[in-house]
């Protein structure tokens, strides 16, 4: 026969196990709540990608037609250089008329007598003793 302490211990253990039941079915329900939010992250990240790929492809495209086309651009102008006389460059042109500018003395003090540093004055330009006596330096 059964006893009432066997029943107890029974019915503790159908508790027990009802209680699990619950715990592990919320527990269910919650990861695959985060499965669906995850797929769906998963989803929008994969459409990103492939969006991101097909932007390099184009990338790669332009960037291919672009070399392309300089190729194309070389390959003429190659074309006209062999076709055409070489042209005079500037390089071997004669030298043009240059004008000599007179020479200016860029030290801006000369030392007279002792220790006293006046600006020296500059050839063509008319500076009145005012100047020359003043500690100002002529830089033009």
């Amino acid at each position: 026969m059964v006893s009432l302490e066997q029943v107890r211990l029974l019915e503790s253990k159908v508790t027990k196990a009802i209680d699990y039941v619950k715990k592990v079915t919320e527990e269910n329900v919650s990861l695959k709540g985060k499965l669906d939010s995850y797929q769906k992250r998963i989803d929008e990240l994969e459409v990103l990608i492939q969006q991101f790929k097909e932007e390099q492809n184009r990338i790669e495209d332009g960037i291919l037609s672009a070399l392309d086309r300089l190729n194309q651009f070389e390959d003429a102008l190659e074309k006209t250089l062999a076709a055409d006389p070489p042209v005079s460059t500037v390089r071997d042109s004669p030298p043009a008329e240059k004008k000599e500018l007179p020479k200016k003395d860029i030290s801006p003090k000369k030392e007279l007598s002792g220790s006293t540093l006046e600006p020296e004055p500059h050839p063509g330009s008319a500076q009145s003793e005012d100047a020359k006596s003043s500690e100002e330096l002529d830089i033009f």
